[in-house]
Formats: C-alpha cells, sequence, structure tokens
C-alpha cells in the first residue's frame, strides 16, 4: 500500500507542477504580445526571451527536483517494487551500482587501452581529435553564421531572416541523440550506473550557453566574440578548481595567459574589428553568460567521466536527450513550432542548411565528448580556441584581410603555447613514473 501511495504522490506532483508552469507561462505570453511593441524597440528584448525559455525548461526540470526532494525524504527507492515508476525513479536518481561493473570485459578493455597507450598512440589521438573537431566546428561556424544573417528567398521573391536562436539549438541537438542512441543499441557498452539527473546540469548549461551564443551576435561584432571565447581555458580552470577541486601545475596557468594574450594580440590586430559597431551590456552579459555556462559544461562532463566511468557515447545520448527534451518542451510552450514549420515550407534551402548544420553539430560532439575523455576539459579548450585562431586565419587568407606582423605573433604564441604544454605534461608525466618506478624498487 506504501508503495502504491508513493506511486500517486509522485504522478501528483509531476501533473501539478507542470500545470503550474504552463498556467504562469501562457499569463507572460499574453502580457508580452499585449507589450510587443514595447519588447521590439527594447534594448534588453533578450531577457523576456531568457524568461520564457527558462519556463520551458522549468516544466521539465521543477517536476524532477521536486520528486527527488519527495524520493529523498520519504525513503521511497527502499520501499519500491519492480513497477515502472519505481524502476523509472531509480535510475533517474541511484543509477546502476553494481560491485563487478568496472570489471566487465568491455570496460576493462578500454581502460588497459587507455593505460598502455605509448607516446607516439597519444600524439597520433590527439591529432585525430584536432582535425575531427577543427573540420566539424569550422563547417559548422559557417552554416551557423549563414543561417542567421543571410535572407532567404522564396519562389516570388519575398525574403525573410531566421531568428529563433532556441530551433538551432534543438536542431543541432537531435540528430546527435537519435545517432548515439542508435549506437548504443548496435553496439555493446560498459553498463552505465550513473544516475541519468546528474545530466541535466550540463545539459542546461550546454543549451544555455548556446542560446547565449547565438543571443550575442545581435549584439556585439564578431572579433569580439571570438576574443572572449579565446579566454575560455582560464574559467574552465576556475570551474575546475570550484567542482572538481583540480589542482595545476604552474606551467598550465602560464599557458593558459600566454594562449589569451596570444589571441588578444591577433584580435586587437585584425582589421574587421575596427568597423564594427560598439559593444552593448548587452552582449557583454551575454557572452559573460556564455563563458560561465560553458566552461561549466566541460568541467562537469569531465567529472562524469571520472567518477562514474562512463564513455563518451553514452555521454552524448543522455546530454542530448535532456537537451532534446528541455528545449522541445520550451519550443513547444511558446508555440514557436507552427511558425518555424510555416517557414520552412516558404524556404526551403533553410530546410538542407538545417541538415547540414545538424550533422555538424552530431560528428563535433563526437569528437567533443571523446577527446574530453580521453584528454580532459582543457586539452578539449585548447583545440577550440586553436579553432577560433584557424576561423579568422582562414578569413583573412580567403578574403584578404591586411595584418601585421603583430597579429603573425599573436599567432605564434598560440600555438607554441600549446606545444609548450603539450611538452609539460609529457615531462610531468615521465618524471612521475620515474619516481615511482624508484620507489617500488626500494620497497
Amino acid at each position: 500500500m506504501g508503495n502504491f501511495v508513493g506511486d500517486i504522490v509522485i504522478c501528483l506532483l509531476l501533473l501539478l507542477s507542470v500545470s503550474v508552469i504552463f498556467g504562469t507561462s501562457e499569463v507572460i505570453k499574453l502580457f508580452t504580445n499585449n507589450g510587443e511593441e514595447i519588447f521590439k524597440t527594447s534594448t534588453y528584448n533578450w531577457v523576456i526571451r531568457l524568461c520564457l525559455n527558462l519556463l520551458g525548461y522549468a516544466t521539465v526540470l521543477l517536476p524532477g527536483c521536486l520528486i527527488y526532494k519527495y524520493v529523498r525524504y520519504t525513503k521511497y527507492i527502499q520501499r519500491s517494487g519492480k513497477g515502472c515508476i519505481p524502476r523509472l525513479v531509480h535510475s533517474c536518481f541511484v543509477g546502476h551500482c553494481e560491485t563487478g561493473l568496472l570489471d566487465s570485459p568491455v570496460y576493462a578493455s578500454n581502460a588497459s587501452t587507455h593505460v598502455q597507450r605509448t607516446f607516439t598512440q597519444d600524439a597520433l589521438l590527439l591529432l585525430y581529435c584536432f582535425f575531427g573537431l577543427q573540420f566539424s566546428y569550422l563547417t559548422w561556424g559557417y552554416l551557423q553564421e549563414k543561417i542567421m544573417t543571410q535572407e532567404y528567398e522564396d519562389a516570388s521573391g519575398n525574403k525573410a531572416r531566421f531568428q529563433d536562436s532556441q530551433f538551432l539549438v534543438f536542431v543541432n541537438r537531435i540528430l546527435a541523440f537519435l545517432i548515439s542512441g542508435l549506437y548504443l543499441l548496435i553496439q555493446r557498452q560498459p553498463q552505465h550506473k550513473t544516475p541519468l539527473y546528474k545530466y541535466a546540469f550540463c545539459s542546461l548549461s550546454n543549451i544555455m550557453s548556446s542560446w547565449c551564443q547565438y543571443e550575442a551576435l545581435k549584439y556585439v561584432s564578431f572579433p569580439s566574440q571570438v576574443l572572449a571565447k579565446a579566454s575560455k581555458i582560464i574559467p574552465v580552470m576556475l570551474m575546475g578548481k570550484i567542482i572538481s577541486h583540480t589542482t595545476y601545475e604552474y606551467y598550465e596557468y602560464v599557458t593558459a595567459i600566454l594562449i589569451s594574450i596570444g589571441m588578444t594580440l591577433f584580435m586587437l590586430d585584425s582589421s574587421d574589428h575596427k568597423n564594427d559597431g560598439a559593444t552593448t551590456l548587452s552582449g557583454v552579459i551575454l557572452l559573460g553568460g556564455y563563458l560561465l555556462l560553458d566552461s561549466f559544461t566541460s568541467t562537469w562532463q569531465n567529472a562524469l567521466f571520472t567518477d562514474y566511468g562512463v564513455t563518451s557515447v553514452q555521454m552524448m545520448c543522455a546530454v542530448n536527450m535532456f537537451s532534446c527534451l528541455l528545449t522541445a518542451m520550451s519550443l513547444f510552450q511558446q508555440s514557436s513550432f507552427p511558425l518555424i514549420f510555416s517557414f520552412m515550407t516558404t524556404y526551403p534551402r533553410f530546410i538542407v542548411d538545417c541538415l547540414l548544420i545538424s550533422i555538424c553539430s552530431a560528428s563535433g560532439q563526437l569528437y567533443i565528448f571523446y577527446t574530453i575523455s580521453k584528454f580532459g576539459s582543457i586539452t578539449f579548450v585548447i583545440m577550440m580556441t586553436i579553432r577560433q585562431g584557424l576561423a579568422i586565419l582562414l578569413s583573412c587568407l580567403t578574403y584578404h584581410h591586411e595584418f601585421t606582423i603583430v597579429g603573425v605573433f599573436g599567432i605564434l604564441l598560440v600555438f607554441g603555447s600549446v606545444f609548450l604544454q603539450i611538452y609539460c605534461n609529457n615531462r610531468l608525466r615521465a618524471i612521475r613514473r620515474r619516481r615511482a618506478a624508484a620507489n617500488s624498487i626500494k620497497h
């Protein structure tokens, strides 16, 4: 009887919280529609869009939080049976905790392969991750800018520009979720033991950072955004200190500062920024939100890799599952899907661009999770920082932008700092191995 009552309480918490949020959202939408002209002319109309997005995400997150509190304080898990609701609750908030999990053949094989990699294998694997990330995200960046800046034209000659940033986030996640889910069904993986709710944190920060990145383009120049991304390695290291209590070597702080200085020299030397509009307060806030959220995402994912031994494909599937659920619920709640489908039927070229950007995003995410699982969040951020420099350099070569010796020095400083960190990492590993060998001989 107690289990049956607990199941009813969980269902009631779900229905009541969703109803409250939907009602609140309808009231806010009614208010914003009545003051539509005010919000269109306001510099801070992105705040209204942000609030509506957060309400959509709360439709999923608030019921989950309430159910978690109820399960925790009533000891529902200990009293639950084997029904559908108890199993779902167990997967979401407890996960699998079997003791023999790490001895499974697949996991043991992967772990031994990682430990036994030589320096040459490590370098080749790093190059594979590097070039995969560069190709995927340089192409994705080109398509992203194309969708956000170009005007689509229909058969009658009418032109329109696509404005819904959140739908682009949804499109970037849906194919990645389907591909990773299909891979998990086909390819045997280590047993998944991570509570599902832990993925919700990095999923929320991931979609919010992407949204801030899209929205920031409406308020800041492209060089300003690239410059902010280039210094992302520093907040990532700070997040590592706060979340995982990670300790870094002195040379890692030095290389982080050198990379930021090098990118700053190159960006300040770029001739493009001189013709761009002034950076607004809204743009600064959005860029700050992007840096903070994106740094949290990679650090939290790295912690899950370390604490639970989750594979990169499992991480990709779980994070994108929550991302699709959150963004789809928000788009549905704001009645955005009918307008988007109407835009697609009117401008078929938009559909092709959406498919291409989804493919690039899915392949890029495969490389992201694989890189983080093998080399950690700092190495991943260094690779993505280099991508920013390559994007600007490619633009200079393609469109014949001028840059002086200061810009060349900035690029060399960035690449030199990366190679310095790789060299120092390998030197430090060699020293630790020699010390460990010497201690084992003494004992």
